[in-house]
């Protein structure tokens, strides 16, 4: 324990004086913007309509969808993940239009892997274009503290030009859209999801840890949700089009935003988290891909630092 407290401080310490992008934010009530997914025993919303409370048992798990797509955006929330034992348990907070596109589906994921009782939490990032399921972008990584005590922000930036995954005030992964990339990067409407499920047969150590339903219901809460884009119809929408202006106006603004800009203070961060806390990177994965992909810019640094660890036998999956 005391090492515990004592790797914990030392990170806290390298992501101190960070300027934090959201203090702005506005929160949306629950009825406004999101609607139950599935599971609706195993959710429950507060009194106020500001959080929601999503539960896995031996039964069912639960989740919630966005009642709008949009065409780029701006999607957080404040959220606490399942405590004591949560192997085998995946808590989602992703964007996706697989229930419109089904074989040409964009997605961009944060799933929380858990853990065994006592070991830091892990997660990954992930991102789809035009249905390219069978080229994952994965990368993983660990958390700096435990996301089981308190609630701490996850949100997904997506524009015309880039995505951003933040953890609180750490962006800790940017995607730039490149030629390379063609049809692979995001660019269909998508709503925004979040679900708890068992993911027992991948999720912690390939399968080899299961969820252990005596600590059920497993809980994971939600709040401060956080919702900026373009709503579109997207069968209306031409798939991949920004000819709408006012979602040209909306990428515009989003791409001016302060949590669309990473300062120099929030890149040394992000630096330092993937130097300590990124365990995998499918750029260094010579398994799946011989060959990079297009995008990826290969750091000599980097690849001896992953040969050993850099190859993902679960990938995952909803």
């Amino acid at each position: 324990m005391k090492k515990t407290r004592l790797y914990t401080s030392f990170f806290c310490v390298l992501f101190v004086g960070l300027t934090s992008a959201f203090n702005n934010l506005t929160s949306s009530i629950f009825e406004e913007t999101l609607s139950p997914l599935f599971g609706d025993s195993n959710l429950v919303r507060s009194p106020d309509d500001r959080s929601v409370r999503l539960l896995l048992d031996r039964y069912t798990g639960s989740g919630f969808i966005s009642s709008n797509m949009y065409q780029h955006g701006f999607f957080s929330a404040m959220v606490k993940l399942p405590a004591d034992y949560p192997a085998g348990v995946v808590v989602a907070f992703y964007t996706s239009n697989g229930d419109v596109f089904e074989k040409t589906h964009d997605e961009l994921d944060f799933e929380f892997l858990g853990n065994i009782k006592g070991k830091p939490w892990r997660f990954q990032t992930n991102l789809y274009g035009n249905g390219s399921t069978w080229r994952g972008r994965e990368e993983r990584y660990r958390l700096w503290f435990d996301p089981s005590k308190e609630f701490h922000r996850y949100s997904i930036l997506w524009t015309s030009h880039k995505i951003i995954f933040w953890v609180d005030d750490v962006p800790i992964r940017e995607v730039v859209r490149s030629e390379a990339m063609g049809g692979e990067y995001p660019q269909k409407p998508m709503a925004l999801y979040a679900t708890i499920w068992d993911a027992s047969d991948w999720a912690t150590s390939g399968g080899k840890f299961k969820a252990n339903y005596k600590y059920a219901p497993f809980v994971a809460d939600f709040k401060s949700f956080s919702l900026h884009g373009c709503a579109v119809d997207p069968i209306q929408q031409l798939p991949g089009s920004d000819s709408d202006p006012d979602c040209a106006d909306s990428d515009d603004l989003l791409r001016s935003s302060d949590f669309s800009t990473i300062t120099p203070h929030q890149r040394s961060a992000m630096r330092r988290f993937r130097q300590h806390y990124m365990y995998y990177s499918y750029c260094y994965d010579s398994v799946r891909y011989p060959e990079p992909l297009p995008e990826c810019v290969i750091d000599p640094a980097e690849r001896d630092r992953f040969r050993e660890t850099g190859r993902l036998t679960s990938r995952g999956g909803r």
